[in-house]
């Protein structure tokens, strides 16, 4: 004989309701609460880039008075006429460019080409060159030895002093080499099989499937090159020809700390001294420097994001 069907009591009856009600609240809550997270979040990270545009295109004695928040009150061009005023910036910018191409190829080409050498197990020295290179992240020589040293293999005053330095980078080997750890040794094991040498299993098994962490390097690699300015003033200062962008944009933000007293600002960007006074200030150039050296960076990023996070996450998991 079957048993028969036990229906609910109002309790139990209530407590299904409320739980069944509960179920529909919590991912309206949580989706609400995500939204406005998220919201916040972007404003409180894209507000201050705008605010530097909107700083930057509008007139320099009008921002003194503050209040300028998403839209310029007094629209105009002359703190970019201020920046571009001197012609030297444009060969300081293709330096700039020169300088990141060439050190990001480079270095990420060495520095995989040491990652892997390091990464075989076979490789008897591995270990101690390794705890060398991991000492380097920790001991310096200095300023004035790094600068003789530069001095001795005759580099100073010449465009090779901003690449040869920073050619193999510690950190980023440590990272490219324990990506290489996650590559199964079998596919080095069918190469090497069919006859391959290192080189050719280096070059077309190894740096190919390197690519996402390889786009991490160079972003790394890149934004360093590009906004190091520290060692044009050191090396190249007496060679006008080799200023970098970014030792221009920092001259140039220097005097301006004094602009109503340059005319040599107000000149270049053919305004009286007056106007120049009126116009700019160290506030707005100080703007348009920053939007001028963060441009570049901003159209490569995008290129580079999908490969970031996986690249750095994969890069960063201990062997």
């Amino acid at each position: 004989m079957a048993n028969p069907t036990i229906s609910p009591g109002p309790a139990s009856a209530a407590a299904v309701n409320k739980r069944i009600r509960r179920g529909r609240i919590e991912p309206i809550i949580f989706n609400t609460l995500n939204a406005i997270f998220m919201i916040v979040l972007v404003i409180v990270t894209l507000y201050p880039f705008l605010n530097t545009i909107v700083v930057s295109l509008n007139a320099g004695n009008d921002t003194i008075r503050g209040g300028i928040y998403l839209w310029p009150r007094e629209f105009t061009w002359q703190n970019y006429k201020a920046v571009f005023a001197s012609g030297t910036i444009y060969n300081a910018f293709w330096i700039s460019v020169a300088r990141t191409v060439i050190s990001t190829v480079l270095n990420l080409f060495l520095t995989t080409m040491l990652a892997y050498t390091l990464s075989r197990r076979e490789y008897v020295f591995r270990k101690p060159i390794t705890l060398i290179f991991i000492l380097t992240m920790y001991f310096n020589a200095g300023l004035i030895p790094g600068y003789f040293l530069m001095k001795e293999l005759h580099l100073i005053n010449t465009f090779w002093v901003y690449v040869i330095p920073s050619m193999i980078s510690a950190f980023n080997m440590i990272v490219i080499r324990t990506y290489i750890g996650t590559i199964p040794e079998s596919l080095i094991e069918s190469a090497r099989i069919d006859g391959a040498g290192e080189f050719k299993i280096f070059i077309r098994i190894i740096f190919p499937l390197c690519k996402p962490v390889l786009a991490t390097i160079a972003l790394f690699v890149a934004v360093g090159a590009w906004n190091s300015w520290f060692d044009a003033f050191i090396y190249t200062s007496s060679r006008q020809e080799l200023s970098t962008l970014q030792y221009e944009l920092m001259k140039l933000l220097s005097s301006s700390m004094n602009a109503n007293n340059n005319p040599a600002v107000a000149a270049g960007a053919g305004m009286t001294r007056e106007a120049a006074a009126s116009m700019v200030t160290p506030l707005s150039i100080r703007a348009a420097v920053t939007v001028v050296a963060s441009v570049p960076i901003l159209i490569v990023y995008p290129f580079m994001q999908k490969y970031f996070v996986v690249g750095l996450n994969v890069g960063s998991v201990k062997e």
